[in-house]
């Protein structure tokens, strides 16, 4: 795609190519900012590379890359974690360190939000000190200017010597001229450098002073009278109301929950036609002239669980929508900050709030979000707790499970109470862990508070369909050669059926185990078994355990569990072992295999005492 990202006005700046060239890069240019300065927007804006952001601080987690093609250079732009302080020891601010210290660069990017930009000139100030080719960008201009914030961006970049610019990188304000001073310090002769040796240390020789920063604001900027209420305070009068907060978040959600259940579950009828015209009319023709032992492979082997998956996918892009318009919104902050001081009680701050919101879409994301955390201990038990988290696979599994054996009439509020012990899970184990030396932590918690912002329709679905390409990446890598593997269990040996194939027999073993927690069925306990590699494969693999559509596996759910039972089944498989890529994650996230080995023997007892527990006392009040 040629042109550059158009503005709210409709021109058009240096010619720009976004794309998946093999040929390296010519130029690196570096994106640094302070976290929820915008500057992950910012990186989209430049590379329709589609990076995550959210209106969160610590919302970039890892390096992200894009090659550009600037007017006929390819440049890669790499956006960097956000961080506060490049003297900084957290471990996200040792990425940044590293990466300055060993990679060449041609030119920084310092993303600053303009509204904040007397506590964000520090940051302006460290960078020029690298002696590295910077342009500084005032985000979120909008903002400044509606709260009364005059910025004179000619007497600021006089003052710290660099090209400055107003910009709004989620409206396209001001990025035309940014992005021509961009290309143009690219198309400067490269001039080789030394590599920084010690980021810390350099800096620390001229460190700013809180004189030079105020010389440097001084008639350049002038703030709004600091008694000046604004519509960000007139709203948070309520939703960080003591007594009435937590409430209006808990009704929040439930909203989202309500909705997604009341509008994501007759969507799959149209997913369920779609799936069964494919099969009819495509798949079915073209298999006929097979063996009937390849036919039945191919149909509920493969199709029947790919096709079940398939059917939810409607359900999660609206689950998605609906909550990365809340994360737009900047309301997914205060609550971390309404939870913070719960939380400490738990060896917790509000960090670990944030990092079990960001798990509903996937565990592996929020887990690495823990990087922010300087404090070994509360990072451990940041990552004991986050597969708790009710993710985009355990929906869809509680969907299904609660259609089948609920009435659709209050099944959103048996989700929603799923979705709040999911918290109550995780604040309990939390409560357990941080007795332990292991997991004590006295580290002081800081959270920025953005102001409220309207959610607009391009961010809300660059952001829910970024993560429904990834829940469909994460499904299709596992499902079919997990279906295709639970096929041969329940078909062999050749001629069993029932109990006697190998998937019988082993459900059958685990019997004595399972049957307390609610998971009655031995073909249960097999699809649990293969949620382990994904729990998307759960569903997948219910439908090839039974040989029928996603209909007939309804109807034999409903018949073989008990809503006691299902209450058990579910509990368990929200808090049982987290899926291979989490696994992963945490023992790269840890770097210890003790911890990671502990991790899973810990959720999976947890999980069945829970199970146990849960299932009881349905079955006490008559479920």
């Amino acid at each position: 795609m040629s042109g550059c990202a158009t503005c709210s006005k409709g021109c058009h700046g240096p010619n720009v190519k976004s794309g998946g060239t093999k040929k390296a890069a010519e130029r690196r240019v570096a994106v640094i900012g302070q976290p929820n300065c915008g500057k992950s927007m910012l990186f989209n804006r430049i590379t329709k590379a589609g990076a995550y952001v959210g209106n969160w601080p610590g919302v970039t987690v890892d390096l992200l890359q894009a090659t550009v093609d600037v007017d006929g250079q390819l440049v890669e732009f790499v956006d960097l974690p956000g961080l506060y302080d490049l003297e900084g020891y957290s471990e996200d601010e040792r990425v940044v360190q590293n990466f300055l210290e060993r990679n060449p660069l041609d030119l920084i990017l310092v993303v600053a939000n303009a509204s904040q930009i007397d506590r964000q000139a520090r940051m302006i100030l460290q960078v020029k000190q690298l002696g590295i080719p910077a342009i500084v960008l005032l985000n979120m201009a909008d903002e400044a200017r509606n709260f009364g914030i005059q910025i004179d961006t000619q007497l600021l970049g006089q003052r710290w010597n660099l090209p400055t610019f107003l910009i709004s990188a989620k409206y396209g304000q001001g990025f035309v001229e940014a992005f021509a001073e961009i290309a143009l310090q690219l198309r400067e002769p490269r001039e080789v450098r030394e590599p920084l040796k010690n980021i810390r240390e350099h800096l620390s020789e001229q460190r700013p002073s809180e004189s030079d920063l105020q010389a440097v604001l001084t008639d350049a900027v002038i703030m709004p009278p600091p008694d000046q209420v604004t519509r960000t305070d007139r709203i948070d009068r309520w939703m960080l109301h003591p007594v009435l907060g937590l409430p209006l978040f808990l009704v929040a959600m439930a909203v989202v929950f309500a909705f997604v259940w009341n509008i994501g579950l007759p969507s799959q009828d149209v997913a369920g036609v779609l799936t069964g015209w494919i099969q009819t009319y495509l798949i079915e023709p073209v298999i006929n002239p097979l063996p009937d032992g390849l036919k039945d492979f191919i149909l509920n082997g493969v199709w029947n669980g790919v096709a079940t998956v398939a059917s939810f996918v409607p359900l999660v892009v609206i689950f998605f929508f609906c909550m990365a318009a809340i994360e737009d919104s900047g309301y997914l902050s205060r609550a971390a900050f309404m939870m913070d001081a719960f939380m400490s009680k738990l060896g917790l701050d509000g960090r670990g709030f944030v990092m079990q919101i960001m798990g509903f879409g996937c565990n592996v994301p929020a887990l690495m979000g823990t990087r922010v955390i300087r404090s070994r201990s509360m990072r451990l038990l940041n990552m004991m707790i986050i597969p708790f988290s009710l993710c985009s696979a355990r929906l869809a599994v509680f969907v299904f499970i609660i259609a089948a054996v609920f009435p659709s009439s209050y099944g959103w509020v048996i989700l929603f109470l799923l979705y709040v012990l999911s918290f109550a899970s995780a604040f309990l184990a939390a409560l357990i862990l941080q007795r332990h030396r292991h997991f004590v932590s006295v580290e002081p918690f800081v959270l920025e508070l953005p102001p409220y912002r309207m959610p607009t329709v391009k961010q809300v679905l660059l952001r829910g369909c970024g993560e429904v390409r990834e829940f469909l990446r994460r499904a299709t890598s596992f499902i079919i050669l997990g279906c295709m593997a639970i096929w041969f269990l329940t078909n062999y040996p050749i001629g069993a059926t029932g109990v006697h194939t190998w998937g019988g027999q082993i459900g059958q073993w685990m019997a004595p185990v399972m049957d307390p927690i609610g998971v009655v069925d031995a073909h249960l306990t097999l699809a649990l078994i293969f949620g382990f590699i994904a729990k998307e494969v759960v569903l997948g693999a219910l439908a090839t355990i039974y040989a029928m559509n996603e209909d007939g596996v309804a109807q034999a759910i409903g018949q073989a569990l008990t809503p006691a039972d299902a209450i058990g089944f579910c509990v368990f498989t929200l808090l049982y072992t987290p899926c291979l890529s989490t696994v992963a994650t945490i023992k790269a996230e840890s770097k210890s295999w003790p911890f990671t080995i502990f991790s899973l023997v810990f959720s999976l007892v947890y999980a069945w005492a829970m199970a146990y527990v849960f299932r009881e006392l349905a079955m006490i009040i008559g479920l």
